[in-house]
């Protein structure tokens, strides 16, 4: 399918990219992006032969910086009801395959709670992450407020939250809104080595550890443990168990099949 704001990418080793493709608005998302970033990751889902994904913005200077401005002012009561952003990264934050957000610049906003949604954060030290949506007198509307509370601290959400602040890569680091920061010319690079080394694993066992993951972050400890259990169950009977297990004994490198 071809897009319009989005580029993505099959690698050889497994691994799909989508870049945001708007540098001339340091690649702020409107809904149809949103609806392009959803049908990428989808499609990427679908292939088979791709067992991670990494989401990131063209250029160096911006990761996504938010939304469009110019179309907020226009909304209404039922746009905010429709809160497509938050639907689209539901969706994303539900596929099994793992994502990762490799964040070369400003992720406000709108790109902030993207890269919430994605199961890791690598960040260039150049990227600035912030919420700064009631500088407009409104609020995160695509899941920031309970992912940033999930991910840092409802005490850290609600400052960065409340007063708009903008942090750098650093901070967030520190505060635990990423898991890494590297050099620019580093970025992709660090985020494909992860990629490829999850990529390496049981597949299916990456998946229903991201299941599992969800589900008691979303409902709570109790059920997280009975999908936990339920998943290990199917895993056990699985050949990739049998390799990895047989591999390990041998003392050679798995061949997971996927089944």
């Amino acid at each position: 399918m071809t897009y319009q704001n989005i580029q993505v990418t099959l690698e050889e080793d497994g691994i799909g990219i989508i870049t945001i493709n708007r540098p001339e608005v340091r690649n702020a998302i409107d809904p149809d992006t949103w609806e392009e970033i959803r049908d990428g990751v989808r499609s990427l889902y679908d292939k088979k032969e791709i067992g991670a994904i990494i989401i990131t913005g063209s250029g160096e200077k911006a990761f996504a910086a938010g939304s469009d401005i110019s179309q907020i002012k226009e909304r209404d009561i039922l746009d905010g009801l429709k809160a497509v952003s938050q639907f689209v990264l539901s969706d994303i934050e539900e596929i099994e395959k793992p994502i990762i957000a490799a964040v070369n610049g400003f992720a406000l906003g709108g790109g902030c709670e993207l890269a919430l949604a994605c199961d890791i954060r690598i960040a260039s030290k150049t990227a600035k992450f912030g919420q700064p949506e009631v500088n407009l007198a409104i609020i995160p509307g695509a899941g920031g407020t309970q992912r940033l509370a999930n991910l840092i601290g409802i005490g850290r959400a609600k400052e960065l939250i409340l007063t708009g602040d903008i942090i750098d890569a650093d901070e967030a680091y520190r505060i635990g809104l990423v898991n890494r920061v590297v050099e620019p010319n580093e970025l992709m690079d660090k985020s494909k080595e992860i990629a490829r080394k999850i990529i390496s694993k049981g597949p299916m066992a990456i998946r229903l550890a991201k299941l599992a993951l969800n589900t008691g972050n979303h409902y709570g400890v109790k059920a997280g443990m009975i999908v936990e259990r339920l998943a290990q169950s199917c895993l056990m009977t699985t050949s990739d168990k049998n390799e990895g297990t047989s591999a390990f004994l041998e003392k050679r490198k798995a061949e997971f099949k996927n089944r």
